[in-house]
């Protein structure tokens, strides 16, 4: 039997991880998760960039003329107060893709300027529910999910700090499970954050001269649409970008993968195929994975990739960009999983990609 690989996670990059996943960082509050982000990749950079809405950038080598960016985006799921009632109940939104269907039950973090206020997702018990006209259940949906927080009164919740667009996060937080999984929310994407992250570390810890510029690029706003990459991709400029971002696995059951694909924790990362995905970039991902016997699997999307891929692809006179995915179960929920394996793997084929580029690197489709 082949013998296992020393990890190339460190104690203190697992202690990072588990704190910048608990940390919530929701979209367009991403701020105290990207200070816990920066202090730990500052040791690994030459300075850094933070732009007006809180992406933040590592750079190394900023004065090469040839930028090369790695890219994660910071923000996660969560959800707006946007109505409190009189007897004191708080009805939200959305804010990006949260799931109605997961929400009864669950306890939630009301995020206000006096501090964190408890709070749980109420819903009727088995017993009491009222069924429609067709004898069916009633379904969580955003217009009837509401928060109960203790007060019993509109005066109450706005005692506690409470208001109409508070943000409230999910309060489940990291945990281990067996045969190397790790679960928690926001998993989507901090995880990328984390990768991309480690990547800075290696590369200082092996004392690597890169031929060009990196940018690592922890992009807030992916949630709502890729803001956070459209903004930071016009401020650099770059001339080649490796975006990471979760990906589904599609073994878990009701996933249709004639539609899906087939995509499995623990095979690897996933490189994708698009039309925003530069062919040039891929095919040297996937050389540089066979030729450093990394695992990897192929996904293919039809129109856009929905990551921030696109942002940078289409952004400034087209930028060659690129996106390696993590598997992950149970997306844009508090059980969120991925394989220790995969993201060592994802880790390895972006440092390993990245020694593959020089500013030579031919990326024109038309070649002279």
């Amino acid at each position: 039997m082949a013998k296992k690989q020393k990890s190339i996670l460190t104690k203190e990059s697992l202690a990072f991880l588990k704190d910048y996943l608990n940390n919530p960082s929701p979209t367009g509050f991403e701020k105290e998760g990207q200070k816990l982000w920066l202090k730990y990749i500052t040791p690994y950079i030459d300075e850094h960039i933070v732009d007006p809405y809180g992406s933040v950038v590592g750079v190394i080598n900023p004065k090469a003329p040839f930028k090369v960016v790695i890219e994660a985006h910071a923000d996660e799921i969560s959800w707006f107060v946007n109505y409190i009632s009189p007897e004191g109940l708080i009805y939200v939104i959305r804010n990006g893709g949260s799931d109605q269907a997961i929400a009864p039950s669950k306890r939630v973090n009301i995020h206000t300027e006096k501090g964190i206020v408890k709070a749980v997702f109420g819903w009727p018990a088995i017993h009491t529910r009222l069924r429609g006209a067709d004898g069916k259940e009633p379904q969580p949906k955003v217009d009837n999910i509401f928060l109960d927080c203790g007060a019993r009164s509109r005066k109450e919740v706005e005692d506690l700090g409470i208001h109409v667009g508070c943000v409230c996060t999910f309060e489940d937080g990291f945990e281990e499970l067996n045969y190397d999984y790790f679960i928690c929310r926001a998993i989507d994407n901090r995880i990328g954050g984390f990768m991309i992250a480690e990547v800075a570390r290696l590369l200082k810890e092996k004392k690597e001269e890169l031929p060009f510029g990196l940018y690592i690029v922890n992009a807030v706003q992916e949630e709502v649409g890729l803001r956070g990459a459209e903004m930071i991709a016009k401020r650099i400029k770059p001339d080649v970008a490796i975006i990471t971002d979760v990906t589904h696995d599609t073994t878990t059951p009701m996933i249709n993968k004639n539609i899906e694909g087939e995509i499995k924790c623990g095979a690897g990362p996933s490189i994708t195929y698009g039309p925003a995905v530069h062919n040039i970039l891929r095919d040297l991902i996937i050389k540089t994975a066979k030729k450093n016997d990394i695992p990897y699997q192929l996904h293919a999307v039809s129109r856009s990739t929905g990551t921030d891929t696109d942002a940078f692809a289409y952004s400034n006179d087209g930028t060659p960009s690129a996106l390696i995915s993590l598997p992950l179960r149970y997306m844009h929920t508090t059980v969120e999983m991925v394989k220790k394996d995969d993201i060592e793997n994802t880790i390895q084929l972006i440092y390993q990609t990245l020694l593959n580029i020089t500013p030579k690197t031919n990326f024109n489709y038309l070649k002279a």
